[in-house]
């Protein structure tokens, strides 16, 4: 593992966002969802996420999530993804979303 310095950390826009929208991804490689997602002062982005065997799309709209905001854009097959939402691979290898506790204003950054 590489250590990092504290300004690099701060390079790294992780912000709250609530997800808005969810739709199917057919055109993915892997099962993943387009989540959309409104990230305060920072706009309204969308992403793709593998994100399926936890999560149905119902029981995202309205969750809190951390994404980072700040990498460029990337292309994922037909569909340009504007954020990096977080989690954690349980022990099959499926992501499990990064949660947030109490609500905070979407947008703040993760200190």
């Amino acid at each position: 593992m590489e250590t990092i310095t504290w300004h690099d950390f701060e390079k790294v826009e992780l912000r709250t966002g609530t997800i808005l929208e969810v739709a199917d991804f057919p055109d993915a490689r892997k099962p993943a969802y387009k989540v959309q997602v409104d990230f305060g002062p920072h706009g309204i982005k969308w992403s793709s996420a593998q994100i399926t065997k936890h999560y149905t799309k119902e029981q995202l709209i309205g969750r809190q999530i951390v994404g980072v905001i700040n990498f460029p854009k990337k292309q994922i097959a037909t569909f340009m993804s504007e954020f990096l939402l977080t989690g954690f691979a349980d022990s099959n290898g499926d992501i499990v979303l990064t949660s947030i506790e109490h609500p905070v204003p979407n947008g703040s950054k993760l200190i």
